[in-house]
């Protein structure tokens, strides 16, 4: 088969970090491909259901009625990332894609989109949580 080779000569550790991050993304990419990254998220709600829609073919996450509020928040998903609900959970999204990084932040636009502003976040638990 093919072979990947990273090598670096009298290099000081800083540099060898970097050829090992390097290395690192480069069998990201490789498993990416062969198996896609997922990652699953979890609705929690303590009294108002959270409704999540998935639109336009799973490249858009729509969030309603987020501790009683009227507003619906849209999340779009990055590029070559989707999004659908859980067959087998209920309240369950699940985000899967090739490339690590987009996956992993496309996952944290959803958590970010629904954070409790002005009350006591020990208390208001709502979310939407990677598990």
């Amino acid at each position: 088969g093919k072979v990947v080779k990273a090598r670096m000569y009298f290099a000081k550790s800083k540099q060898l970090s970097m050829l090992r991050s390097v290395c690192s993304h480069i069998a990201n990419l490789f498993e990416g491909v062969q198996k896609k990254f997922e990652y699953r998220l979890r609705l929690v709600y303590a009294h108002f259901p959270i409704n999540a829609n998935i639109v336009n073919g799973g490249k858009t996450v729509e969030i309603r009625n987020f501790i009683g509020e009227k507003i619906v928040r849209t999340v779009h998903m990055l590029p070559g990332v989707t999004c659908e609900k859980s067959a087998t959970t209920k309240d369950e999204l699940v985000v899967t894609g090739t490339d690590i990084e987009l996956t992993g932040r496309s996952s944290a636009l959803i958590h970010q989109s629904c954070l409790v502003k002005d009350k006591d976040i020990r208390k208001f638990l709502d979310g939407i949580y990677v598990s």
